[in-house]
Order: structure tokens, then sequence, then C-alpha cells
């Protein structure tokens, strides 16, 4: 079960901002291939035409990456004007192979791919006047013989996507257009075409192309390719729910596997870090998108394939030994200063005290320790420490500016802005993942100090509205203060991409503490449920216009962004577990679909498809670096964990139904359980965990305080 699920046009149309592609890759492999479609229909599935079909030198991202159009007749000059008309009536997506009819000229044409090339079959109408154009865009071509392309595009920071594309035939002509090469072909159809990329240079290119690809028949490859998938997606399996809940879940379980992205080549691997080729250690890992990845999509790995997710943490090791600093968003040509926090220690410190400590730990350490110390914490910015990072070292809180004030700290990014409360609440709890990694080390004093600066958040909640809220650099609180419109586009003079309602809840590591300054447990479960009913407060298109990245709203809940992810499950340190069972049901009814409206939110590589899967099989890992998860409201009635080599976890939820969401009682591995959590070990020894299921709130089950999960303050 898996393959038949996945539908790769889901998402194909974004709710407001970035819409996905209909990918065809191998489980985190190299290489990723999607039609070029037009370029100006940012919702990839209402596009009607299709420009070409990737050289993919870039790795998954093929927008800039050389053409290749088959057609007939006298071409345009461009390969612009030589779009083809195209109908999801006649075509064919799936994870391993993609097929679709060019209305145009009346041909069909079909890729699979393998880890490091692509193969493209197209079928012409008749076997005369078979003809392909090539657009090397920002590409150089080295050699052109009658069988074989050869050349490379230069992608930034040092690093270089090389190919080499061979023909099934000789090229019986060749023409120089405005914007590229027409190759004219003599013979039957189908015309095959078979490209090895690199990202070391054009000669292992050509080993890859001829090692993986070579004379091996088309539907070899697709069967290859699918037989991969299959493996991979049984990592999870499941019995109960509906096809539409089979279809997603499964969706999102392709969609996931798609980052990080495995580099190797034949034992070698080309970092952006260094600008060397490295060989003889393992696999090689870049294409992350940290901000939003450690809060699930790494997480999830840990779960159900350990040992590529040790192979990810020492990756990112290896780049902080080559360049000097633990990276943020790492891609192939070096790290990207994306987003803000330093989250690549949370992914470590969770993988470590989970199990996973076959690496070089003293090194990791110092990385996290250096990266936390050294290290600005501005949103998009990377470098050493400024002058507000020494206040926020100083005073507890990062500084914000007073509406109107000007910037004067020239580091600050010019749209992005401070984002001031965010980076106070994610770097307090980025020190407290290093706190519980310094405590496993015996570093005593180090965890007695980032201890205290998890406890920064309490600087920033202003009781008279309680709300995380700004302060100048002179304690002053920032006022006005709007906790829906404050801090300008998306909120960035003082967020990131979300207001007060969602950051406020953004103490995962401390949620007792966050209760105790709420009030108590009455009061703490009064604003999450008010966090779900308010409005917002004007016009939906004026405030989506100021925050187009908080789609799928309920109330103010932002389902489509990934600061909200853990909110749902706070309930559960406050007495009310059957509150978070409701809502997780609620969530996942209105905003998760098996349509190309089917994800709310921007994919962010992988990271909103590991937290739908988390919530469909019933719990979430809310403090990655805590080793537990808080449940939920499994929608399947039975779900098996299958990691390679591993022993399988499995949950069953009995009576488990639409109406059947609440958990009335629960049973780990043999023993009543009465706690709205469980610890990663009943899992990682292939545990058992069954919920009993029924349609009205049992409300005293994990309602006591001893049945909250840990937090800090139990520290």
């Amino acid at each position: 079960m898996g393959l038949e699920y996945v539908d790769t046009n889901i998402g194909g149309i974004g709710h407001l901002l970035t819409a996905t592609y209909p990918t065809v890759y191998r489980p985190y492999g190299m290489v990723g291939v999607s039609p070029q479609f037009d370029p100006a229909v940012s919702d990839r599935y209402l596009a009607d035409h299709i420009w070409g079909f990737p050289v993919p030198v870039q790795g998954h991202r093929n927008s800039a990456s050389p053409l290749l159009m088959p057609v007939t007749g006298s071409p345009a000059p461009t390969i612009e004007n030589c779009a083809s008309l195209f109908d999801h009536d006649f075509e064919t997506t799936a994870p391993h192979y993609y097929h679709v009819l060019l209305e145009r000229y009346d041909i069909r044409a079909d890729y699979t791919v393998t880890r490091h090339g692509v193969v493209y079959r197209f079928v012409f109408p008749e076997a005369q006047n078979l003809c392909l154009l090539l657009a090397p865009r920002r590409a150089s071509i080295h050699r052109a013989d009658e069988r074989i392309i050869e050349g490379h595009q230069e992608l930034g920071g040092g690093a270089a996507g090389y190919f080499s594309i061979g023909f099934d035939r000789p090229v019986s002509s060749r023409d120089q257009l405005q914007s590229g090469i027409r190759l004219r072909f003599a013979g039957a159809a189908p015309i095959e075409v078979r490209i090895g990329v690199s990202f070391i240079d054009t000669a292992q290119a050509r080993r890859n192309r001829e090692n993986e690809l070579g004379d091996r028949p088309f539907a070899q490859l697709v069967e290859d390719a699918l037989r991969e998938w299959q493996a991979a997606l049984a990592q999870i399996q499941v019995e109960g729910g509906n096809e539409r809940q089979r279809r997603t879940l499964y969706s999102a379980l392709y969609r996931y596997m798609g980052r990080m992205q495995n580099i190797t080549e034949e034992g070698r691997y080309f970092s952006g870090y260094d600008g060397q080729v490295h060989s003889g250690e393992p696999d090689f890992y870049v294409g992350d998108q940290i901000w939003d990845t450690f809060r699930s999509a790494h997480p999830l790995r840990v779960l159900i394939d350990p040992q590529r997710e040790l192979d990810m943490i020492r990756s990112y090791i290896r780049m902080a030994t080559q360049s000097g600093w633990l990276p943020r968003f790492p891609q192939v040509g070096g790290d990207v200063p994306c987003m803000l926090g330093h989250h690549t220690v949370a992914a470590i410190v969770d993988a470590y005290r989970k199990g996973l400590t076959d690496f070089d730990v003293p090194q990791a350490y110092a990385a996290m320790r250096q990266r936390l110390t050294e290290a600005t914490s501005l949103p998009w910015r990377n470098g050493p420490l400024t002058e507000l990072d020494h206040v926020y070292t100083e005073k507890g809180f990062f500084p914000a500016l007073r509406p109107g004030e000007n910037e004067t700290v020239p580091e600050v990014h010019p749209f992005e802005g401070r984002q001031a409360v965010a980076v106070t609440l994610e770097c307090s709890y980025d020190a407290y993942a290093v706190a519980l990694m310094a405590r496993e080390l015996g570093h005593q004093q180090d965890y007695l100090t980032f201890l205290e600066r998890a406890r920064n958040y309490r600087n920033l909640y202003n009781p008279a509205n309680g709300f995380m809220a700004p302060r100048s650099a002179d304690g002053e609180w920032i006022r006005p203060f709007d906790p829906k419109l404050s801090g300008g586009q998306g909120g960035r003079a003082y967020y990131a991409e979300c207001n007060a309602w969602t950051y406020t809840w953004s103490v995962q590591h401390d949620v007792a503490g966050l209760v105790d300054l709420m009030g108590g447990r009455e009061a703490f479960v009064a604003r999450l449920d008010q966090l779900f009913i308010e409005p917002c407060g004007n016009a939906k298109y004026h405030f989506l216009g100021q925050f187009p990245d908080s789609t799928g709203l309920i109330g103010q809940f932002v389902t489509g962004n990934e600061p909200s992810f853990h909110i749902p499950y706070l309930y559960n340190w406050a007495g009310a577990p059957w509150k978070t069972q409701r809502r997780i049901r609620q969530i996942m009814d209105i905003w998760f679909d098996d349509t190309p409206l089917g994800i709310c939110g921007d994919e962010d590589g992988g990271a909103m498809s590991a937290w739908h899967i988390f919530n469909s099989i019933g719990f979430l890992p809310t403090c990655p670096g805590e080793p537990y998860y808080a449940l939920g409201s499994p929608v399947f009635e039975r779900i098996e964990l299958h990691p390679p080599d591993g022993p399988t976890f499995t949950l069953n939820a009995e009576g488990c139904s639409p109406q059947n969401k609440y958990i009335q009682s629960a049973i780990l591995n043999g023993v009543p359980h009465e706690r709205p959590w469980f610890p990663h070990k009943a899992v990682h020894s292939g545990g058992e965990l069954t919920l009993v299921m029924g349609p009205r709130p049992n409300t005293s089950w994990g309602s006591r305080p001893e049945d909250a999960p840990p937090s800090m303050s139990d520290r």
C-alpha cells in the first residue's frame, strides 16, 4: 500500500503564495524533474502550456535549467514560442513517472528518473520530421557531436551543474536558432534522450548517465523507480480511514521525501562549504529549510528512517567544519541566510536524545555553541554579532523599533526587519536545546547559562494584554500595539510572517511556564479557545494582504505556517487533551484535501507534509530535542511505522471514525496509560499503543497536573 494513493498534483494551486510541482524523483535523490510550465502562471496546476522539459542541472530546481522541447514542422525561433497546450485529462503523474500529450504537436512525452539522471521518451505522430529544440539558457556547451551534448551551468557560490546528454540515434542535422539549437533526427519514433547530471564535473555526469541509464530499457527504469518508491512509502502502513485520508497521507509522504537531497556521486560529493570535492565519507545531503523542517520533517525521519537522518546530521556537522558555521538553509552552493533562529541545533539535539549518537558529538556541540554565542541572530543574515545581539545578551530580549523610528543598524535586512519578538522567542528555544545537550555531555556551566537564556521568553510577555509583545532597547513596551496588525508587512518589525496571536504560543520548550504566566490552566485554555475563534478584525482580504503566509485560518490560528504547528497540542499541558483531539480533527478535515488545493500553506521543504503525517497518525513532537510525543487524534484505525532494519511501532485507534475522535483510554505496551503523551523509547523499541476512541470527550483522561508532558519548568 502507498504508491497507488499518491497524487503529485495535490498542492498545485497555492492558497495565496507558493504552489507545488508534480515532480518525479527518487526518495531523497539528487535529481527532481517536472515540466517547465508557463512561468507567468504561479499556480502550476492552472497552467495550460508546457514550455519544455529540463536538463536538471540544478537538482530539484528546474526553472532556470536548460530545456528540451520536442516539436514538428518548422519551429519558431525561440523555445517560448514553441510551447504546447496540454490537458490534465491526458496526463499521468506519479512519484516515479510522468506522461503528457503535447497537443500542439500530437507528441506523447514520458520520463522517469534515477538518482543522478533522467530519461525522456518522445513519441511523434509519424516516423518523420523528428525534431528537438535545446535551449541552453544560462548553460555553456562544451561538446556537441552527433550523439552527445555536454556542458555546465554556474549555480552560484562556486557550484556548477554539469550535464551529459545522450541520444538514442545520431543527429541528422543541427541548426542554430535565436535561443538554442534545433536537432533533427531520422528513423522511427520514439526518440529517447538520456541525461546524466553532476555537481562534480562533466566526466562524472557522463559516468552517471552511462552507469545509471546506459542502454537499459525505458520500462525497466520505470519499474526500478516504482519499486524504490514502494519500499519508501511502506515505512508507514495504515488501515481504516477513507480514500481521501489515505490519498492525502501518502501524497504527503511522497512530498516529504523530496528533501534533503543526497548529492553523493559514486562515493564523492562537491561541497559548496569549502569548494572542494570530497570522497570516502558518508553520504552528503543538502537542500534544507531548517526553520521549517526542524519542527516536523527531521523528527519524522528519526522515526521512520533513522540512518538517513543520521547521515543528514553528519552532513550538517561537515558543513560546519568546512565553512566555519552551522548553516540555516544549506544548498548545493553553500548556506543561504533565510528566516531566523539557529534551529539546526534543535535537529541535532533531537536526533541525539532519541538515540542517534553515531556522529562526532564534541565537534557538533562546539559548532552549536559557537552558533548561539558568536553568530548574529538577525533574520536573513549571516555574520558575527551585532549591537542588537549584544542588547539581547545583556537584557534578555531583542530590541524593537517604535513605529516610525528609522533603522540605524546597517546589518538589519531592509525588508525583513528585526522581527524582534520572534527572534527572542526562537533563540530562547534554541538555547534550551543547547542546554539539553550541554547537560548530556556534562558541561554544567554551559547548561546553566543556556538554561537561563531559555527563560528569556518571559521578558516579552506583557501581563497587561497577555501577549508576547515588543520592547524597545530601553525596556519600554512598544505603543501603540495591536496583536493582530502591528509590525507591518508580515508583522516583520516584531514577528515572522505571523502576528502576536501566533507567536505568543512559541514557548514549546516551557509550556508549563507559559501556563503560569497566563494565570493558570483555566486561563490558558480560555486563551487557546479564543485563538480559534478570534476574527481578523477587518476584512479578511485586508488581513491576508498584510499576512500572506497566514493561510488556512481558523480564527487567528494559522494552519498554513510552521510557527503554528505545535499550538493545537498545547491543551495537553492544561488538563484538556480532548480539546487537542477535537482541534486536530477539525484542522485535518477543513484544510487538507486530495485536490490541487489540498495543501493550505507553502510546502517548505516537506515541513507541511510531515506535519500532516504526524497529525494523521495521532501524535507530534511538540518540542524537538525532548524525546516524547504529545497525543492528538489519529484518523486511521491502525498505524504501523516500519523503519528500515528497525522494530515496528504500532498505534491502534479502536473504534476510530469521524465521530469517534476522542480518546477514552489508552494502553501502552500492555500497561494502562493515563497521560496524553508517550516517550520516544516506546517507539524506538518497537512498542504498541492502543487508544480506545469514542464520540464524546473523556474529560478526566489526561487531565491531572501530573499527566502533562514534560516542560522546562519541571527541571
